[in-house]
């Protein structure tokens, strides 16, 4: 498990000034700025972050470090890392998907059916996209108890029971 989670991501400046458009994947999503500092995936840059206002589908925000809007613009696309022990704990049922990807899913019978690719949520529920064994293609599982019964995390692997004819 990596020692840090992707709690957002940058998308673009917010005005001349060195706001950012700032998106929030944190349960609570003004949360993210009691994370901070945050870091770029490589850890080269830490910024603090100071929320300024709600926007559609995120906040604008102060880091430290940028002042104009040039800065900021420089700064679209990067996510925000922060510390796994920073982060509050889960309960049994839930997980960070960074925890989930490239975990091997297998069938109720321990056959191969693929590997964890992404987590994803297009507004109705979780599904994991799974890149199918020997294949680049890849399917969409949805991510429920009934077609997930089981995670585990300590043997890196997913029992999963696909919906009939997912995978075919």
């Amino acid at each position: 498990m990596s020692d840090t989670i992707c709690v957002g991501t940058i998308s673009g400046a917010f005005g001349v000034h060195g706001e950012v458009r700032l998106k929030s994947f944190t349960a609570d999503p003004e949360a993210i700025a009691d994370y901070a500092p945050l870091t770029t995936e490589d850890g080269s840059r830490s910024f603090d972050v100071q929320i300024t206002r709600p926007l559609k589908g995120g906040f604008a925000a102060r880091l430290s470090g940028v002042r104009s809007k040039e800065d900021a613009d420089a700064l679209n696309g990067t996510q925000l890392f922060a510390p796994r022990d920073r982060l509050p704990s889960l309960p049994d049922d839930e997980y960070y998907h960074a925890d989930l990807i490239g975990l091997t899913v297998v069938d109720p019978g321990g056959v191969e059916i693929g590997t964890v690719k992404a987590v994803l949520n297009h507004g109705a529920a979780d599904l994991l996209e799974l890149i199918v064994p020997g294949s680049s293609r890849t399917v969409l599982l949805p991510f429920t108890l009934a077609a997930v019964p089981t995670i585990d995390l300590a043997a890196g692997r997913i029992v999963a029971d696909p919906p009939e004819g997912l995978l075919e």
